[in-house]
């Protein structure tokens, strides 16, 4: 394959050009399976190049105190495809253990997909959808008048798991309500159902105790809200704070 800007030639499909300094890959789809990983590239709808190529990269799954290192490695590789493409997203389906594992390792911003068909999914989803992207940090994102949130460092986790997010443009902490059922399972967060805006709301709760937080989105509309909520609480789900 060769460069869609300057026409060099690529080692693989859809890497970042070293010649021009342009990307090729606009977003790869990553199949993780706990053996063996599909990375697909994705270009241009608009330049009818939609599916550029594909990587498939193996492992060999170990047992007892050498499989953190094996998934480490694992993980390592899929990253390596992913940053030499330098795409602007990553989606991904399948083992969460691998996921988690990958999204550790690289810092492009991940959606989570679960469809029988990833690659068309995902296909259909970046054609109807363009959000503006926030490139403020999480810690930046977050304001209002209340400054107490839930649960002390592991809530201010939580919240900036949430505010991480890049279609995420503000969280602001609600107050805190105490009257609440108490629980023994920990700190708990949820995003709840889109507005007419596509802006959500999360819940944390931590014992007895509930904490409302709003968080404005750059989404349009309800269904776009609603996409991004499915993100947020993967992501949640993902850092274990469900």
């Amino acid at each position: 394959m060769e460069c869609r800007h300057c026409a060099s030639p690529l080692e693989k499909p859809g890497d970042f050009c070293l010649v021009c300094r342009e990307a090729n890959t606009e977003a790869v789809v990553l199949e993780a399976g706990r053996e063996r990983a599909t990375l697909t590239m994705l270009g241009d709808e608009d330049r009818q190049e939609p599916i550029l190529g594909q990587t498939t990269i193996t492992t060999t799954p170990e047992d007892g105190e050498n499989e953190p290192i094996e998934l480490r490695n694992f993980a390592g590789l899929i990253g390596d495809e992913i940053r030499r493409k330098r795409p602007d997203e990553v989606y991904a389906g399948g083992k969460r253990i691998v996921i988690r594992a990958v999204r550790e390792d690289v810092h492009h911003p991940f959606y989570r997909v679960d469809d029988d068909d990833p690659v068309q999914a995902v296909r259909d989803r970046r054609g109807n959808r363009a959000l503006e992207v926030v490139e403020t940090p999480p810690a930046e994102k977050i304001g209002g008048s209340h400054s107490t949130l839930i649960g002390g460092r592991t809530g201010m986790r939580a919240i900036q798991t949430v505010a991480g997010h890049p279609h995420v443009k503000k969280v602001i902490p609600g107050p805190i309500d105490a009257g609440g059922k108490g629980s023994q399972s920990g700190l708990r967060a949820k995003v709840t159902r889109a507005d007419d805006g596509g802006n959500v709301r999360m819940l944390i709760r931590n014992g007895s105790s509930v904490q409302e937080n709003r968080i404005v989105t750059t989404a349009r509309d309800r269904e776009m809200g609603e996409r991004i909520r499915e993100d947020l609480n993967d992501v949640l789900e993902e850092a274990e704070f469900q």
